[in-house]
């Protein structure tokens, strides 16, 4: 599509016709007297004759060119940009040792930890009945007796998803512990700056909105560690806008830990009590995984309720077209130049 961005300037072909009777008006074009017009009677008209009016012809094209270069032609070009409306989604994962109790996943047992991080890639990535969260900015948290960021948020799933493999069991019976206040405070002070963190890594240039933002929680024991109660770190995140979703993961049974066989007692009603006034709290839901496929049911809940939305905007990107006018301009008039000096040059 073409276009003139400042048309005004076409009012200059206007004084085209004026500077053409101007220069017929002047006259005083240079002469040679002879003393008959015999001989240029019977001379024939060649292809040179012909061409006598072309250098005019030529500089009155040329002028024209250097009006359209002035009135700024302009070539647009249809672009798409894809906005997106995303969810920022901190995934808050215990790997306490109780984590190394069995679950079932497709039919094969594996412990707690490793069934979660199966599932939580499938659920960014996509996978069987899980679409995938590719234009969400997500993030992980682990914790034990302390929380600790795994990865920070980012759209990059393929970074994340290195991370996540790298996440195994507490080692260290002094690091061993539920601090599920601690994990959620922290996981909720990232997302109350993740537009500041976006906006930093991007440049300030992405073509990126968050929507909304969540925390979902990953858990099998209680809070028994850290210095914030499971209440504290709901009322921060109510407070800054976050909702909490938790997942409380697995039976009641013995496991195999690093420190050996240990006998999990069944968790009291009040913990389970606790975790779901987190959620409702902020607005988010609490439910109960005992293998793989309760896990990835509780997951498609949550893809039902947080939905991102893209947009693509279509617009027209122009480039300027005035040097392509110009340049054929002075070509013209370096080809008019170069007829009257040699070929088409008439004398006197």
């Amino acid at each position: 599509m073409l276009r003139f961005e400042s048309p005004w300037m076409f009012a200059l072909l206007a004084l085209l016709p004026l500077l053409l009777w101007w220069q017929r008006r002047r006259g005083g074009r240079p002469f040679l007297r002879f003393s008959s017009t015999e001989a240029a009677a019977r001379a024939t008209h060649t292809p040179r004759i012909a061409m006598l009016h072309l250098p005019t012809v030529l500089r009155y094209l040329a002028l024209l060119l250097f009006i359209g270069a002035l009135a700024r032609p302009q070539m647009g070009f249809e672009r798409v940009r894809d906005f997106s409306r995303g969810i920022a989604i901190e995934m808050v994962v215990d790997r306490s040792s109780s984590m190394g109790a069995e679950m079932r996943y497709l039919g094969l047992r594996s412990n707690r930890l490793e069934v979660v991080k199966k599932v939580f890639t499938d659920f960014v990535d996509g996978a069987g009945d899980l679409p995938g969260r590719p234009n969400d900015l997500v993030g992980m948290i682990t914790f034990a007796r302390f929380p600790d960021t795994v990865c920070p948020m980012t759209l990059s799933h393929a970074t994340l998803r290195t991370l996540i493999e790298s996440v195994k069991l507490v080692q260290d019976r002094d690091e061993d512990g539920t601090a599920i206040g601690d994990a959620v405070a922290l996981a909720a002070a990232r997302l109350r700056t993740a537009e500041e963190t976006l906006k930093r890594k991007s440049g300030g240039t992405a073509d990126y909105e968050i929507k909304s933002k969540i925390i979902i929680v990953l858990t099998d024991g209680e809070n028994n560690a850290g210095e914030r109660s499971v209440a504290d770190a709901a009322e921060l995140a109510q407070q800054w806008g976050v909702k909490v979703y938790v997942i409380g993961v697995g039976d009641d049974r013995a496991l195999t830990t690093a420190f050996g066989v240990v006998n999990v007692p069944k968790r009291p009603g009040v913990d389970d009590a606790a975790l779901r006034e987190l959620a409702e709290q902020t607005g988010g839901i609490y439910r109960l995984a005992t293998d793989s496929q309760s896990l990835i049911d509780v997951y498609k809940e949550i893809d039902e309720l947080e939905k991102s939305e893209i947009e693509a905007v279509r617009y027209l990107d122009y480039r300027e077209l005035f040097s392509p006018f110009a340049l054929a301009g002075l070509c013209l008039i370096g080809l008019e130049a170069l007829l009257r000096a040699t070929f088409l040059r008439t004398i006197p």
